[in-house]
């Protein structure tokens, strides 16, 4: 069995959800749910850290997607850093690349305070 550690923590203006272990087939429904609770904010913004990531398989990238459809949706989005490995691999062999734009920090990837 594949362990993933979920963290949320607010931030003024959106979410960082920080990932640890294996997002996989068995794995992607505790992140899916996370998510889908946090899409249901408007506008839902959502920077994903990878940087602890072991692991991610296409249920995993699967899950990626339809949140950020979901995000987009409602006005906001959901942003990646610290993309690394078999993530950073998925994005690039399925060229969803221009989807999940590289951003190389938090501060670099977070939308501006609300005023």
């Amino acid at each position: 069995m594949t362990e993933l550690s979920i963290t949320v923590q607010q931030q003024p203006g959106f979410h960082v959800v920080r990932l640890e272990g294996e997002l996989d087939r068995s794995t992607h429904p505790r992140l899916e749910q996370t998510l889908q609770e946090l899409t249901t904010r408007t506008p839902p913004k959502i920077i994903l850290d990878a940087a602890e990531l072991a692991f991610c398989d296409s249920c995993g990238l699967q899950t990626l997607i339809r949140s950020q459809r979901r995000a987009e949706d409602r006005g906001g989005g959901l942003r990646l850093i610290g993309v690394h490995g078999p993530l950073a691999r998925l994005l690039t062999i399925t060229r969803l690349i221009d989807l999940f734009p590289p951003y190389t920090s938090l501060t670099q990837a977070a939308w501006p305070p609300p005023h």
